[in-house]
């Protein structure tokens, strides 16, 4: 086999990390799924690593992609598999375990900007392989392809889903709104990587675990709100940052972009909701122990929001995620409580005051919505059945719906009206 010659030949060689066979790999890895790769590939991977390891102070970019490829890879060899390695989020650079970080960007333009780009590139390379696959023109996931009317819909909600990052990089009306006869390559090019290794890293970042078509677009639409919640993450930090100098403007500024984020990525969920319901429960059954309640970005949203209770630190969610646990008993504030001790502290004066009370009810509605939405769905897909994160499934994603966002702003937020918008509901 190709995989086994090439790796072999690396093996017996220098083992240089800038020669690693990606490429046999990986394509073995797509032929049958992670869940099903070869013991025998496996065991020379894990030889790999261990040939390659180095200090981590001592590596150079190549040897830290091999690094984490091959973390990512023999996740489910070294019985470690979750939602991090699932979505290969340390080769993304996304919040995954020790790089949980608890200061705001330094340069939050270039921080934003790098998100963006990444958004862009993840939903691009989700349309790529779509039309690709509607064309015959690949043999990768080859179950359960979906029909060109899906396609169609998928392509646009997918220019829909990357117009605000679009937006946000001064790239707007740069994309036309056509229909599934264009190809992504312009969404590609707009955001480039600049660093060359780009193209590669998000190659490597798609390890399905088994060959059923949808799972692509699963993954990809996971990594984009992991990247999402990342970003919202950072200006909740900032946010914290402004209120405890009493500075409302930027406080004001920071949440509002927050908010604008979390809202307009809507449509990602409704692409998401494309995915056949038998296709997904077919891929599902070999994800047992990756859930999105494993997800570090969005705790560590939720946990700079607010300070979650006790049973909410005791729970499931939060063992799953000791780093953003840790640092929540290490006290680092919240917004919560950095504009209560900004108020209490007569730091926040009329009318500064009032618009971050109102732009934390917006931001507060924004989160709502989105936890109904996620429900919906997951109630569409899951039906009664667990979750894959050893939760009891979407009962767990219903209680989640009523933890309030903020408790030192009055929030009515939670509370179903029947004339709630559809935000991000399914189409």
């Amino acid at each position: 086999m190709r995989f086994v010659r090439e790796l072999t030949s690396w093996l017996s060689g220098a083992g240089e990390p800038d020669s690693f066979p990606y490429s046999a790999v990986l394509a073995e890895f797509h032929r049958v799924g992670k869940h099903f790769v070869d013991k025998e590939l496996l065991a020379l991977l894990d030889q790999a690593r261990a040939q390659s390891t180095v200090p981590a102070a001592a590596r150079d970019a190549h040897a830290r992609l091999l690094g984490d490829f091959l973390d990512a890879a023999l996740d489910k060899w070294d019985g470690r598999y979750d939602y991090r390695s699932y979505l290969a989020l340390r080769l993304l650079r996304l919040p995954c375990g020790d790089d949980v970080d608890d200061g705001p960007a330094a340069d939050p333009v270039g921080a934003r900007r790098d998100r963006d780009r990444l958004l862009v590139r993840l939903v691009a390379d989700a349309l790529a392989f779509e039309l690709t696959a509607a064309s015959g023109t690949t043999d990768l996931l080859p179950e359960r392809r979906p029909s060109r009317d899906v396609v169609a819909k998928r392509y646009r909600l997918g220019v829909r889903a990357a117009s605000p990052a679009l937006v946000r990089m001064g790239l707007a009306g740069t994309v036309p709104h056509r229909e599934a006869v264009a190809t992504p390559d312009e969404l590609r090019a707009l955001a480039a990587d600049p660093d060359p290794t780009g193209e590669l890293v998000l190659r490597l970042s798609m390890l399905p675990v088994h060959v059923t078509h949808d799972e692509y677009l699963f993954i990809r639409v996971l990594q984009a709100y992991e990247c999402l919640f990342a970003g919202i993450a950072d200006e909740l930090r900032a946010t914290v940052a402004a209120l405890s100098a009493g500075h409302a403007g930027p406080a004001v500024e920071r949440l509002a972009y927050a908010r604008e984020q979390l809202t307009a990525a809507g449509p990602l969920f409704s692409l998401l909701a494309t995915m056949q319901a038998e296709a997904f429960r077919t891929f599902r059954e070999f994800t047992e122990g990756a859930s999105a309640i494993q997800s570090r970005s969005y705790k560590l949203m939720e946990s700079l929001c607010r300070t979650p209770e006790g049973s909410r630190l005791d729970s499931a969610a939060y063992h799953q995620v000791p780093e953003v646990r840790d640092r929540v008993h290490a006290g680092r504030p919240s917004v919560d409580d950095a504009f209560r001790a900004a108020v209490r502290d007569g730091l926040l004066a009329a009318p500064g005051g009032e618009r971050v009370e109102e732009e934390m009810r917006s931001f507060a509605a924004a989160v709502v919505q989105w936890r109904r939405t996620h429900h919906r769905l997951a109630t569409r897909m899951l039906g009664p059945r667990p979750g894959t994160g050893y939760t009891e499934g979407t009962p767990y994603l219903a209680a989640v719906r009523s933890i309030p966002v903020f408790t030192s702003v009055a929030d009515d937020s939670r509370s179903p009206s029947p004339t709630d918008p559809t935000g991000g509901s399914p189409e």
